[in-house]
C-alpha cells in the first residue's frame, strides 16, 4: 500500500530511493520510476533507459567505483545529476524483504541476469520508497548459477564503520535466506519475468527538483 493508504496504479510514477550509509539521514540515490504492479505481495517498478537519476560521487567529480577501495568510503561525497543510459531496468520488491530482485537485459532484450540487491526493508511514502543499500548482492544467471557480489565493499564498509557487526550478520543472514530463495527457484525467479515488456505509451518519469524531500513515512 502506498503511505497514505493506496495503492498505486500501473503506469504512476514514483521515486525509488537510497539514503546514504553512515547517519541514513540523506538521500544520496534517487531514480524516477513507473509502477508495473503495485500489490499486497509486490512492487514491480520499470527504470526506463535515459531516465535522469541522482547519483553519488567523490566531491571532486571522480566516480565512486573509480576510487580505490580503501578510500572509496572515506571521502567527501556530493551528488550529482545524470542519465540512466544503459538497458532498462525492472525491480521487483516483496513487503518486508531485505531485499529487492532487479532484472537486467542486453540490447534486442536479450535477458542477462536477475540481480539480488541486499537492502533495509523499504519504507513507502506517498511519493515513493526508501532504502539503505547493504553493499553485498548477488548475481543470478539464466542457467539459475549465482554468485556473491561486491564482498570487498561489504568488508571495506565495516572496516570504516558504516556498518556495525550486528548489522553486517543481519545482511549476510539476508543474504543467506535469498540464496534459499534462488535454490529453491521461489519467487520471483519463477514467475517468468523475464519475458514481461513495458507498456510502449509510457513516458520516461522526470526527475523533480525536491527529490531529495523528507516525507512522513509508513512503514510497508
Amino acid at each position: 500500500m502506498r503511505g497514505d493508504g493506496a495503492n498505486w496504479a500501473p503506469g504512476d510514477h514514483i521515486l525509488w530511493r537510497y539514503r546514504g550509509n553512515g547517519d541514513g539521514r540523506q538521500v544520496h540515490i534517487c531514480r524516477p520510476v513507473t509502477v508495473v504492479q503495485d500489490t499486497g505481495e509486490l512492487l514491480a517498478v520499470w527504470m526506463a533507459s535515459g531516465t535522469e537519476c541522482v547519483k553519488p560521487v567523490l566531491a571532486d567529480g571522480t566516480q565512486v567505483h573509480a576510487e580505490p577501495l580503501a578510500t572509496r568510503y572515506t571521502r567527501p561525497r556530493t551528488t550529482v545529476r545524470s542519465r540512466w543510459f544503459g538497458s532498462g531496468v525492472l525491480k521487483l520488491a516483496r513487503p518486508g524483504d531485505p531485499w529487492s530482485v532487479w532484472l537486467f537485459w542486453d540490447r534486442g532484450w536479450v535477458f542477462r541476469n536477475w540481480y539480488v540487491n541486499l537492502e533495509e526493508p523499504r519504507t513507502r511514502w506517498a511519493g515513493g520508497v526508501d532504502s539503505q543499500d547493504h553493499f553485498l548482492d548477488i548475481s543470478v544467471h539464466p542457467d539459475r548459477s549465482w554468485e556473491w557480489l561486491d564482498e570487498d565493499e561489504f568488508a571495506e564498509a565495516q572496516r570504516v564503520g558504516l556498518m556495525d557487526p550486528a548489522t553486517a550478520g543481519r545482511v549476510r543472514k539476508a543474504g543467506l535466506a535469498a540464496v534459499e530463495v534462488i535454490r529453491a527457484w521461489g519467487a520471483p525467479f519463477r514467475d517468468g519475468w523475464e519475458h514481461w515488456r513495458p507498456d510502449p505509451r509510457w513516458t520516461v518519469p522526470v526527475l523533480p527538483d525536491d527529490w531529495d524531500r523528507t516525507p512522513a513515512r509508513t512503514p510497508s
